[in-house]
């Protein structure tokens, strides 16, 4: 359908810029793990607090790290002994935090 001088209706095109902005938007963000961990996980993964495997451990991750992501994925975020649920920051996306699991993933390997 065409407007009164021959281009798409003004709607249409304005349309179709939300819809293409919001898929280049959402899919050029990624979730970072590194800065998740340093702003989330860091507080009680650096020192071991309340039993949490510190990065970097080893042997405190493998065992871990034999169950699976998806087990590591699903006690992240929701929560394991004394870590609550996304390490108490409930803003985090899931992906935020799958991310994170990731970064402490790969400094135990």
């Amino acid at each position: 359908m065409k407007g009164s001088r021959g281009h798409p209706p003004v709607r249409n095109v304005l349309l179709m810029g939300t819809v293409l902005g919001a898929l280049t938007f959402s899919g050029s963000v990624a979730a970072d793990g590194e800065a998740t961990y340093n702003s989330a996980c860091v507080v009680c993964h650096a020192a071991g607090v309340a039993g949490a495997p510190m990065l970097g451990d080893k042997a405190a991750w493998a065992a871990r790290i034999a169950k699976g992501k998806d087990s590591l994925y699903q006690s992240s975020l929701k929560g394991l002994n004394a870590m609550p649920p996304k390490g108490g920051n409930a803003s985090l996306s899931d992906a935020d935090v799958q991310a994170a699991v990731d970064y402490m993933i790969s400094k135990a390997q």
